[in-house]
């Protein structure tokens, strides 16, 4: 079966080829008994059927398909009527059964349907989908749960615009998967506010810290470890072509420029949730961006992938390599980058998150 559903409600649909399947099996054991020797006898067969039509089927088409059997089993010039063949009060039997059979079924399939729009519903409210444009800053942005079934992990994204400019911020909390969808909402709640109230991105990354250290705080023992978490805070001034870029234990965001990709030298403070107060403020780099740079935040699920031979993903060496690392559509770069990292690695275990951000071009360029 097709198991995507949608927040409309949609039922999954069975494979077109399951859906011919009680058809082509009638058919075919009608052609086959028209053409072979009559002692050769294929009616008991036909009680497989229902049972196919249950899998792809609700009990109304399944109970027609069983009517069809038994049907064919009483039409004398068929030649199923001859000592040994199925009974036909068996096949009954088994297609009032597969009735049941597809009743229940139907009835866990809109169950599952329903559990899964809440919870899909539930985890966009979370992280919703990011908007190709914020203020001057055109963005895009990828996210890949390991968690099969899963929308969001523990990854997170997110890009708002305030008094202050545009700012954006991409993290890591502890652990992965549904198990850290609280401490992503927490996360985004508070930066949330944060771009509306801090003047600096120091103020906002304290703000983050704060709140993982409460949360901490109030889980007490039953966390058994502290909650942390790495993030990359950039923001664009309202004004002027510079880019602020703090970073919280993070992995270092890429420049690409002209074809060639950069790490930048952010140097990393300490994680969210140790208590930053406690530490050396992190220091801001400040960039200044030209025309057609594009920055490329990701998070460490995509340079620990690793190959059949335990070889971590190149990030910085196969990017300009891309055709779309040249381009300025940047859903098309996230996407290759994501294609790439699937094609380099045995499999992926951990959430991955990619965020794409470039400054419009003014009017006059």
């Amino acid at each position: 079966m097709d198991g995507t559903f949608g927040l409309d409600g949609a039922r999954p649909k069975p494979a077109r080829w399951l859906r011919l399947l009680p058809l082509a099996l009638i058919v075919a054991l009608v052609v086959l008994q028209e053409t072979t020797p009559s002692n050769f006898e294929l009616g008991f067969l036909l009680a497989a059927t229902p049972p196919l039509a249950a899998l792809a089927y609700g009990p109304a088409a399944t109970a027609l398909f069983g009517l069809m059997v038994v049907v064919l089993l009483m039409v004398p010039g068929l030649r199923w009527e001859h000592p040994g063949n199925g009974d036909a009060l068996t096949v009954t039997f088994v297609a009032l059964l597969s009735v049941i059979i597809a009743w229940v079924r139907s009835r866990r399939d809109a169950q599952l349907v329903t559990v899964r729009t809440v919870a899909e519903a539930a985890q966009l409210a979370v992280l919703p989908p990011l908007a190709p444009q914020v203020g001057p800053v055109r963005c895009a942005a990828l996210y890949r749960a390991a968690q099969r079934g899963a929308l969001i992990g523990g990854d997170l994204y997110d890009v708002r615009q305030g008094p202050h400019g545009v700012r954006a911020l991409v993290a890591d909390v502890q652990g992965h998967g549904l198990a850290a969808v609280g401490t992503v909402a927490a996360l985004l709640g508070a930066f949330r506010e944060a771009v509306l109230d801090e003047p600096g991105l120091a103020g906002v990354a304290a703000r983050l810290d704060r709140r993982l250290v409460v949360d901490s705080a109030d889980a007490g023992d039953a966390a058994h470890c502290e909650l942390f978490a790495t993030a990359m805070l950039l923001e664009f001034p309202p004004t002027g072509s510079s880019v602020r870029i703090l970073s919280c234990g993070h992995p270092a965001p890429l420049l690409l420029r002209g074809g060639s990709v950069k790490e930048l030298p952010v140097l990393p403070g300490a994680p969210l949730g140790l208590d930053l107060a406690a530490y050396s403020a992190p220091p801001v780099l400040s960039l200044t961006l030209l025309p057609g740079d594009r920055l490329l935040v990701h998070t460490d699920g995509v340079t620990e992938a690793r190959n059949a031979a335990g070889a971590y993903y190149p990030l910085v060496s196969r990017l300009p390599e891309l055709p779309e690392a040249s381009g300025e559509d940047q859903a098309a770069l996230a996407e290759a980058v994501w294609r790439d990292v699937c094609g380099f690695a045995e499999a992926i275990r951990d959430d991955v998150a990619l965020l794409v951000l470039a400054r419009r071009r003014p009017p006059q360029e």
